[in-house]
């Protein structure tokens, strides 16, 4: 059976609707106070319940949301709960780098499994060291090939292309992407100063006279995005592209890629986005590859062939 917060919907339906049945019926209720009321619509005694739930904004509702559905779920007598978080926010709190914070990745992750979720399924995690914070399983799905299909579909001269990766630690990811596409490889080393503001110091490889295609785990404001569209074409390149797993297109965002050179941004629908406020906003759809994911995960077959 399959479920769905507020968050996404769509999605939710698309996966119900691969999988060839109808998206189980839940309703959520916001009182007065700001306290939320959730409630399963039919039963779900000894059922493999799957609940799709993307931790965007407003981040903290849409998590309360889904840690109550997931307890709602096991007192209802569910045989096994699967949390379905095609965005996991946090990701990016997955150490202690200042004095006296939070390392809110893992605390998100504790309180998915006191309220009882069985197993996690996720999408490009900002830090894959997240994935060990789970004492159940967690199956952690790439965008890869259809972010590498949409390349190869969508840009002419792909054979001129090269892959750039915005900073040092989206090296693997954009390494892997390279390979996929037979195509050489840069990336920035840059500089964040602050949550919306980025500085790109130096590029390394070679982009010049070649098409650059940006590829990175998220869009949140775009800062850093747009400090790469300027890196590369100061460096040569004479088209931008870019494709994301995650896009957010918080605050200036949409505004910022509008008055950039950049040809198209492409990012899945993970998170609930309307692409029609701008010409230069693509989605991808990954909802198939979540319901093989469900499927699989239903039968106990391997998940691993997904990410080839």
């Amino acid at each position: 059976m399959v479920f769905s917060g507020q968050s996404n919907r769509a999605l939710a339906g698309q996966i119900a609707a691969s999988l060839g049945i109808p998206l189980g019926k839940s309703t959520t209720q916001k009182f007065a106070n700001d306290n939320l009321l959730v409630r399963f619509e039919e039963s779900l005694r000894e059922a493999d319940v799957f609940i799709v739930q993307s931790l965007t904004p407003p981040v903290h509702d849409n998590l309360m949301e889904l840690l109550m559905m997931v307890d709602a779920a096991k007192g209802s007598s569910a045989n096994r709960v699967t949390a379905v978080i095609p965005y996991y926010s946090y990701a990016r709190s997955d150490k202690k780098d200042a004095p006296r914070i939070s390392i809110a990745g893992r605390l998100v992750a504790d309180m998915l499994q006191t309220a009882g979720s069985d197993r996690v399924l996720t999408m490009t995690l900002h830090s894959s060291q997240v994935h060990g914070f789970f004492k159940i399983p967690l199956d952690h799905l790439s965008a890869e090939p259809v972010i590498a299909n949409y390349f190869a579909t969508r840009v002419d001269g792909l054979e001129d292309s090269v892959v750039v990766a915005p900073d040092a630690g989206d090296m693997k990811r954009a390494s892997s992407l390279a390979r996929r596409l037979a195509l050489p490889i840069a990336f920035i080393d840059k500089q964040r100063l602050s949550d919306t503001e980025v500085l790109a110091r130096s590029l390394v490889g070679d982009v010049k006279n070649k098409i650059a295609l940006i590829i990175d785990d998220e869009i949140s404001t775009a800062a850093s995005l747009v400090k790469a569209v300027e890196a590369v074409l100061a460096s040569g390149a004479h088209r931008v592209y870019a494709a994301v797993t995650h896009g957010i297109y918080a605050g200036p965002a949409i505004k910022r890629i509008e008055a950039s050179p950049l040809e198209e941004v492409a990012a899945t629908n993970t998170c609930l986005h309307n692409s029609k406020k701008s010409k230069k906003l693509h989605t991808l759809d990954v909802g198939p590859l979540f319901a093989e994911a469900i499927w699989r995960i239903h039968r106990g077959e391997s998940v691993s062939s997904l990410f080839t």
